[in-house]
């Protein structure tokens, strides 16, 4: 008679990938088929190793179910390609001076070579990513930002995402750059946040994600261990006004309040630095950013 053989022990690290995959379930049965808006930018855009990774994040969410939709910048390659072009990069206030010159530019590198780029590192995955930008199928309406005295710097004066619904439908991932015209047809240089927080509201999307290079809202700007998990919209709203969200990440802050009132279900601002940021902050229970949701409660 043959004796039983002792069970193989699994290797530690399988065992670690099964009890994450056990961990993400009841979250990817929650968000599966809801739509979630995430703003690509910093860091992660740069590094080719954080690149490839939120690619895979990306590409994950959607073979799950997720329906993704990504706003990028670009704001150093603009710089780089200015400088080839011995064109001096200004800015005032904390904005781009956008001069049609440089408007021509910001176009060229966001619309024709960034935006393509993302595309393409989806598409390599196993994606099908399309690359849009605010113009196309008058996505994104936009109107000059302020008094006009950084050009054609804009702001967001309409959004209809009529032309991606089809898209989310046929699990298509629609990459879109930040430019749009105006209604005279003249291209605008718009922030992604802001671009990524209106359409998120447009959507009514589950969630929106802003990739940065800072772990969260911190209690204490000079300590990344005071960082604020979760709050309420309220609480958001007295950081700001208390002035512990200041400098950057006000406008960050703001683009949450904004979506959040607007009718999405949760904002996060999360660190790209991290690998598999993304996944991190969706899939697992204590997520790695900060959330920010109508009403107090829990991730």
């Amino acid at each position: 008679m043959s004796q039983a053989q002792d069970p193989v022990s699994p290797d530690r690290s399988d065992t670690l990938r099964v009890s994450v995959l056990s961990e993400a379930l009841p979250y990817i049965q929650r968000f599966s088929g809801r739509r979630v808006v995430v703003k690509y930018g910093g860091a992660a855009m740069v590094r080719e190793d954080l690149r490839d990774a939120v690619y895979r994040d990306l590409v994950l969410l959607a073979s799950v179910g997720v329906k993704p939709v990504v706003v990028h910048g670009g704001g150093p390659e603009i710089n780089d390609w200015l400088g080839r072009l011995n064109i001096e990069p200004q800015f005032r206030n904390g904005l781009r001076v956008t001069t049609p010159e440089t408007m021509d530019v910001v176009e060229m590198v966001l619309v024709g070579r960034v935006n393509k780029q993302i595309v393409n590192g989806l598409n390599r995955l196993g994606a099908r990513a399309v690359g849009l930008c605010g113009s196309d199928g008058s996505l994104v309406r936009a109107r000059t930002y302020g008094d006009g005295a950084n050009g054609l710097v804009g702001d967001v004066a309409a959004v209809d995402p009529a032309v991606l619904l089809p898209l989310l439908d046929a699990g298509y991932i629609p990459v879109i750059s930040s430019v749009a015209a105006d209604q005279e047809g003249q291209a605008h240089n718009i922030n992604a946040d802001t671009v990524a927080g209106e359409l998120a509201a447009a959507l009514q999307a589950e969630k929106l994600i802003l990739l940065t290079d800072t772990p969260g809202i911190l209690r204490d700007r000079q300590d990344p261990e005071s960082l604020i998990r979760s709050l309420s919209l309220a609480a958001a709203r007295e950081l700001i006004a208390s002035g512990v969200v200041a400098g950057g990440m006000t406008p960050k802050t703001e683009c949450c309040i904004r979506a959040l009132a607007q009718g999405v279900s949760a904002a996060h601002i999360v660190d790209g630095r991290t690998p598999h940021a993304l996944l991190l902050e969706v899939f697992t229970d204590a997520g790695i950013g900060t959330m920010v949701v109508g009403s107090s409660r829990s991730r």
